[in-house]
């Protein structure tokens, strides 16, 4: 009789009843393979249906939305799991056995965090932080993100059990303190490496980090602390505001926060801490005019240009974001007229990374070329910004983007853009490398 999860994910299945090891052949005896990938158990634990599976095998089956037991059908939940530990060792003595023919000892896994534990740890981290026990929950915090390296599973594990909120809570406590020291600071860039792995956080987390006080210490990481912290701080701030615009406003106002985020942009450390940044800046800029302008006036603009010369996809898409919410305001488009790079590097950009950027850019040379709309003149930046354009070959862009179609408000600035070009099509240059490898529907006869 077929098994019932052979045809249901007959896609786990792997046929491998033996291991060639340098062209040897060994035989895997079969209560050492796994029912689900048919390969060698790395770490077999039984299942409450009696079925000994490899852990990562059925933990996947289980993540995969599946409540049974693949052999048997019956129900199986992940805590019913049980490590097999003779089972181990059997497989560990046969690999010792086959070493001559190049099989490798596997070693002991490491037992999996259970709830109570996590509890347990949880209760702890949130007795120390209400008595301003710095060392103790610094311990405390530190074990945490060493059983969370240990797998997936102890990460979830934390994750399901409120750690985010506790760790949240620690840090808005030791923020709040009557002073923060070396020694607390200390502490907060271990629990903030901690919140970072169990993101997003909740509203009650959320609260406790987004608080003035909390506010204040991630001003002070993202300043001074070293690579790793402000990469942290950076990506704590980016999921702050991510959960909405009213608490973007209250962040605005924190004092140093968007000099220290522009700071980290124009003067990169990392990477990553450069993308978090630049997201964190777009909410920002996109939920008030005010800060905008703001950030245009710390000389942003010219280095977003400069950035996107050669950057590659992922900083590409953040940087023109937030240059698309900067030519939202009159100084920003000023200082973009001002660069010799603009327009240039944005119809370039327009077809040559994703169709994200792509809508970025439409957006951003719609309003350079549109300039305030209650000015019924040009302007030089603007009638500038046209020709170059024109020169650049927008104009068949933007014609091919309206040929393979794009959302509704990016076709709307398009078709604008097109309007305000036809008056230039003399100074058109068109750049052919930009439309190799397009699609283009067939026209009719």
């Amino acid at each position: 009789m077929a098994l019932p999860w052979r045809s249901r994910r007959s896609s786990l299945v792997k046929s491998k009843p033996v291991k060639r090891i340098s062209g040897v052949e060994v035989s895997i005896p079969t209560h050492f393979r796994c029912p689900i990938s048919l390969d060698l158990m790395k770490d077999p634990v039984t299942a409450s249906t009696g079925i000994t599976y490899d852990r990562a095998s059925i933990e996947a089956w289980l993540d995969m939305g599946n409540a049974t037991c693949p052999v048997t059908n019956r129900e199986l939940k992940q805590e019913d799991l049980i490590p097999n530990h003779s089972i181990r060792k059997m497989i560990q003595d046969w690999c010792v056995a086959n070493r001559s023919h190049g099989i490798e000892r596997i070693p002991t896994p490491k037992i999996p965090v259970t709830k109570a534990q996590v509890t347990d740890i949880v209760s702890e981290i949130a007795a120390a932080s209400r008595l301003r026990d710095r060392d103790r929950c610094g311990q405390l915090v530190a074990k945490v993100r060493s059983l969370m390296r240990e797998g997936e599973r102890n990460r979830r594990c934390f994750e399901s059990n409120g750690t985010g909120r506790a760790l949240a809570a620690a840090f808005g406590a030791f923020a709040g303190g009557s002073s923060v020291d070396g020694s607390v600071t200390r502490v907060l860039e271990e629990i903030l490496a901690a919140i970072t792995t169990l993101l997003p956080l909740d509203e009650e987390a959320a609260s406790h980090v987004g608080s003035p006080e909390s506010l204040t210490c991630l001003v002070s990481i993202l300043k001074h602390g070293d690579l790793v912290a402000r990469l942290n701080a950076a990506v704590v701030v980016k999921e702050l505001l991510a959960c909405g615009g009213a608490r973007a406003d209250g962040m605005a106002d924190t004092a140093g926060l968007v000099e220290a985020l522009v700071k980290l942009i124009r003067e990169p450390v990392l990477p990553q801490t450069t993308k978090a940044s630049l997201v964190a800046v777009f909410y920002l800029t996109n939920y008030s005019e005010r800060t905008a302008s703001r950030v245009v006036g710390m000389g942003l603009v010219p280095v977003l240009i400069e950035t996107l010369v050669d950057a590659e996809k992922s900083m590409c898409e953040k940087a023109l974001a937030v240059l698309d919410a900067l030519m939202g305001c009159d100084g920003g488009r000023e200082q973009a007229y001002g660069h010799a790079l603009t327009t240039p590097v944005l119809v370039k950009k327009m077809f040559r990374v994703s169709d994200t950027t792509t809508e970025f850019v439409v957006s951003a040379l719609w309003k350079l070329c549109r300039g305030k709309e209650e000015e019924g003149d040009e302007g030089e930046g603007r009638g500038r910004c046209l020709r170059e354009a024109q020169q650049a070959g927008a104009f068949h862009k933007l014609l091919l983007l309206l040929q393979v179609g794009c959302g509704e408000a990016t076709k709307e600035k398009a078709t604008a853009l097109l309007r305000l070009l036809n008056g230039y099509r003399k100074d058109e240059c068109i750049d052919t490398t930009d439309f190799k490898g397009l699609k283009r529907p067939l026209l009719p006869v």
